[in-house]
């Protein structure tokens, strides 16, 4: 799928990941639109790749319906990329046993929100727009990658909120590609492992742990870096025989339980 001249709408845009993306669909000749919370790093980034920053929590389905029309006025929007989300750790039942210390509810429904919640009311309202595009050759009219985790596959302890939200996001793949296979849409998933993203923290004990966790990866031994991920995000936009398929990218590694 060519970008050149279309619009792309990538959410968790202001850092790691969902910025690498941002910036190799500018790469690539797409206008971009940096949806963000953060709006201070979302706007130096549009800046930055000549986009458009849209102010877009992903619980507001007006928010997003705003981001989404934003793009649409620019030019056909052909490609998204979901990357917004949110982390939490916690075990099911307390360490002292007490009712008080079992698992956030309103933590986890709030994972949920965000992860799954938001990234499917973003895909229905792009693949919404995107339908009412020319198709190409292939009968093509937009693509869409979302953004899961290994977590969705090798859940840690404490994890049952990230690894319940990005399995959802895994689970929903084939069903909705099949779903937009109608319109022209292809829609694939990817899902990263330890990527090397600002929620490590940063100086001297920060870079250790990254090191530690280095080690547990099967080859090459390092945290993956987020250009590695956005480029199998790429690779699922523009390749026209990708579609419904969920591709780990995490060097290998199978997490433990802890």
């Amino acid at each position: 799928m060519d970008l050149q001249g279309s619009v792309a709408l990538v959410t968790g845009a202001a850092s790691g990941i969902g910025a690498a993306a941002a910036r190799q669909l500018a790469a690539r000749g797409a206008t971009v639109v940096v949806a963000d919370l953060q709006a201070d790093k979302g706007e130096a980034l549009a800046a930055e790749i000549g986009g458009v920053f849209a102010q877009v929590d992903v619980t507001d389905t007006e928010q997003i319906a705003a981001a989404v029309r934003a793009a649409s006025d620019i030019a056909p929007l052909r490609a998204v990329v979901n990357s917004a989300g949110i982390g939490w750790a916690q075990r099911t039942v307390g360490r002292d046993g007490t009712p008080e210390s079992a698992h956030s509810l309103e933590a986890f429904t709030k994972v949920v929100a965000i992860n799954l919640i938001g990234t499917f009311d973003v895909v229905r309202q792009a693949a919404t727009a995107m339908s009412h595009n020319d198709a190409d050759a292939d009968g093509c009219r937009g693509a869409i990658v979302n953004v899961a985790s290994v977590a969705a596959f090798d859940g840690q302890i404490g994890q049952a909120a990230y690894s319940s939200s990005k399995g959802g996001v895994v689970g929903m793949t084939l069903p909705v590609a099949r779903d937009l296979a109608a319109v022209g849409i292809r829609l694939n998933t990817v899902a990263p492992g330890l990527i090397d993203t600002p929620i490590y923290g940063q100086g001297e004990d920060a870079e250790a742990f990254k090191a530690k966790l280095g080690e547990s990866v099967l080859f090459p031994k390092r945290l993956g870096v987020p250009d590695e991920l956005a480029s199998m995000v790429m690779e699922c936009l523009t390749n026209p025989y990708m579609n419904g398929e969920v591709v780990r990218v995490d060097g290998g590694i199978r997490m433990p339980p802890k």
